[in-house]
């Protein structure tokens, strides 16, 4: 075995339940939703009970992903699993930042839900959506985003599956062209034009509530959204420039690949990083917790193959 990663979901990937049962082992998981209900009351509810609509809000979204996820970093760390490096994919950044102790896991929880809540207000500005475009090559999408109005090509997922953030009212038209040059467009479950420069004022505001914090020194490599490398320094003004900006995560996972990380760990609701890594490289290895169960399964895969 190489070197292990731990890629922490994004937004999209939540569902009603998420986390239960690993808040329900106890321990480490179990007292970080504890701490995090008394900050922000109403999130566990939301977590493990919440609806498919209450939980596409992005204030909701954002703090409830980021639980899920950091209990799953616990719950594996508990069990003998450490990640060498991490990466997140859009939010994500922000709990793999506070699992590699750039702020503590409580004031992670804190700025996630500060970002949720901005994010949030700038979707209600405008009428946005995204959509990922499967089938065609990023420079063909990002071409054909230009023709339309407000659109831009913004998450850089793998081979064949591009993200496009914008006005809802230009997909109809962009779809069919898409449909022309032989991809297929599919609705994300997001409430808004994320990492498009309708976040640019949110950024600028998020970066205002950042700025006069203090970052420690990360004790694994955290590997960036907006350059697809490790953190260097100035966490702030790169959280702001990550939330308006294109999420390049087949760069990123290359880059990890090429720095010799071959296990990937995703840590949070869903699979979706775990389908993305196989396409960027079939060599990688991956596996997926957010339950009890797929905790147990992914320790045992991971000593298995130590």
């Amino acid at each position: 075995m190489g070197k292990i990663a731990f890629v922490f979901s994004g937004q999209g990937a939540q569902y009603s339940g998420m986390g239960k049962s690993l808040y329900d082992m106890g321990k480490g998981a179990k007292e970080l939703y504890t701490q995090a209900e008394k900050l922000r009351e109403g999130t566990l509810r939301q977590s493990f009970e919440g609806t498919d609509e209450e939980l596409k809000a992005t204030e909701n979204t954002q703090p409830c992903l980021y639980l899920v996820e950091l209990a799953a970093a616990i719950s594996l760390n508990e069990m003998g699993i450490y990640a060498d490096a991490v990466a997140g994919f859009s939010l994500g950044e922000v709990a793999a930042l506070a699992y590699a102790g750039a702020y503590s896991k409580l004031d992670g929880f804190k700025i996630v839900s500060k970002r949720g809540e901005l994010m949030g207000e700038a979707a209600g500005k405008n009428d946005t959506s995204m959509a990922a475009v499967l089938r065609l090559d990023s420079k063909t999408v990002e071409e054909t985003a230009k023709h339309f109005q407000k659109l831009y090509a913004v998450n850089f997922n793998c081979p064949g599956q591009t993200v496009v953030s914008g006005l809802k009212a230009s997909f109809p038209a962009f779809e069919g062209a898409v449909k022309e040059l032989g991809g297929r467009c599919v609705p994300l479950a997001v409430s808004a034009a994320f990492h498009s420069p309708f976040m640019q004022e949110a950024s600028e505001k998020f970066y205002e509530y950042l700025k006069d914090m203090s970052f420690e020194k990360t004790s694994v490599p955290v590997y960036a959204n907006y350059t697809a490398k490790p953190y260097e320094e100035d966490v702030a003004s790169m959280l702001r420039n990550q939330m308006r900006s294109p999420v390049r995560w087949q760069e990123t996972i290359e880059n990890m690949i090429a720095d010799g990380y071959t296990d990937f760990i995703e840590v949070g609701a869903g699979k979706m990083l775990c389908g993305l890594i196989k396409k960027i490289s079939k060599e990688a290895n991956v596996y997926a917790v957010d339950s009890e169960q797929s905790l147990i399964e992914t320790v045992k895969a991971v000593k298995d193959d130590a």
